[in-house]
């Protein structure tokens, strides 16, 4: 099967190529990719920068979120067959025409659901709930999201919005209309955001999840408590109390992707395609992610999509 091998860390060091293709065992789900979704992390592995954290046998196949059809179960799988259409994290890697992944780390895609926009969601939905929870914030409060307009800022506001709270969401100003559109009120990433923060929160704020980085932690303190901040960019900030939402990806799983994808099936919850790329332009994918200022998710075709 055709596949990106990671044979080298850093920005020239996958090759596409044929590779055999991986067999399902007990417990686990072979899937044809149509669909994948480029994340930040993805960048990050190829480059090295987590080459401690996350080692790896090179070369190796890497990526994560896919969106695709099954073509075969392992024993114990009883509830998914093969041309069911799914979403979720790939073990064997997602940067290849076909996948194998742990039963649990899929979802069945609800009718009529567009596998664009499953696999767009598969990380946003089920980072913006797990942050949720992690910060808790008590009903009806004042929250920022630091990068509302990217995928995982904008899943997070949607999801504050629809349960009550008022969400004051930064990004570049092309973006204000946008998050808008979401329910938020716009505040920018530059240096009068602190000021912009407090004009758009006279009453205080409640606490935020950033999703941006950019010393957001360091910027706002004084109006809002390290304590009641969730990052998932900044693990330094752990250091001045902010909560880090860190763990391994390779032990997520789909368990809370599958609401979110039926509320995006009825029309009810939706994500930005920033950009997206046929299945051997995968480099300027990763290039375009490394530069940031996305707004929603990068999308990549599988091999024979």
């Amino acid at each position: 099967m055709r596949a990106y091998t990671l044979n080298t860390y850093g920005p020239d060091g996958m090759t596409l190529t044929d590779v055999a293709e991986p067999e399902v065992g007990p417990g686990q789900v072979k899937v044809r990719v149509e669909q994948i979704a480029v994340n930040p992390l993805d960048w990050k592995i190829r480059n090295g920068y987590l080459a401690e954290m996350l080692p790896l046998p090179l070369p190796a196949v890497i990526g994560s979120d896919i969106a695709g059809t099954v073509l075969e179960v392992g024993d114990g799988v009883a509830d998914l067959a093969a041309g069911d259409p799914v979403a979720g994290f790939a073990d064997s890697g997602a940067f290849a025409a076909v996948a194998v992944t742990r039963r649990e780390r899929l979802t069945k895609l609800p009718d009529g659901l567009d596998p664009r926009l499953a696999a767009a969601l598969v990380t946003s939905a089920e980072t913006a709930q797990r942050v949720i929870a992690l910060l808790a914030p008590a009903p009806a409060s004042t929250l920022v999201v630091n990068g509302a307009a990217g995928a995982v800022g904008s899943a997070v506001t949607q999801l504050l919005v629809a349960a009550g709270h008022r969400v004051i969401g930064t990004a570049g100003t092309a973006n204000h209309d946008y998050l808008r559109r979401l329910g938020a009120v716009a505040a920018g990433y530059g240096d009068a955001m602190p000021a912009e923060l407090r004009a758009a929160a006279p009453h205080g704020v409640d606490g935020a999840i950033d999703t941006a980085g950019q010393d957001f932690v360091a910027r706002v303190e004084g109006l809002i408590p390290a304590d009641r901040i969730v990052t998932i960019v900044d693990f330094a900030a752990g250091a001045r109390g902010a909560i880090v939402a860190g763990g391994d990806p390779t032990r997520l799983t789909a368990e809370t992707i599958g609401t979110v994808l039926e509320q995006a099936a009825e029309g009810a919850f939706t994500v930005e395609i920033d950009a997206a790329y046929p299945f051997g332009e995968l480099d300027r994918a990763l290039a375009r992610s490394e530069a940031g200022h996305l707004r929603g998710k990068l999308l990549v075709a599988g091999p024979s999509s």
